[in-house]
């Protein structure tokens, strides 16, 4: 199935029940996260035939992060690495302002394109710069710890 061929669901919060379904759900998924294939047969509660599928390791993880997600009572929405953000979504998803992200892409930090007079960003030219601006963050604080060690401050 192409992505063309997916409808689009607004993604909503989920009820007490289904966040509990997806606890559930999610925590059986996991056990079986580092198989490459797994197979899960799916039916309906009030019927007796099931549908047996096989799933690749990849929708193994998504979905489970998927539940994890739901578990927590968070809405959940998926896109695919090729799908196109605004500046505003890019701008939410890294909780800047749009300006400073304009600013970003005006720099030549994170990758755009332009459409008519709009600029947009590929989902994972984002991805990209997020898991960028993650490490250096990540190093800067194993810095500061090192220092910190060096001086005695113990941490």
């Amino acid at each position: 199935m192409t992505m063309s061929m997916l409808k689009t669901v607004e993604p909503g919060t989920p009820s007490q029940a289904e966040q509990a379904a997806a606890q559930a759900a999610g925590r059986a998924l996991a056990r079986f996260a580092g198989h490459e294939r797994v197979r899960v047969e799916v039916r309906d509660e009030e019927q007796d035939e099931a549908e047996v599928l096989i799933l690749p390791a990849t929708a193994v993880r998504l979905l489970t992060d998927v539940l994890g997600q739901l578990a927590e009572g968070r809405a959940v929405a998926v896109m695919s690495e090729d799908a196109q953000l605004t500046t505003q979504q890019a701008a939410d998803m890294l909780n800047v302002s749009r300006p400073h992200l304009i600013k970003l892409l005006e720099a030549g930090e994170i990758p755009h394109q332009m459409v008519g007079t709009h600029r947009r960003i590929l989902l994972r030219d984002f991805r990209v710069y997020r898991r960028k601006q993650a490490e250096a963050s990540a190093a800067a604080l194993d810095a500061l710890v090192a220092e910190a060690q060096e001086l005695g401050m113990g941490y």
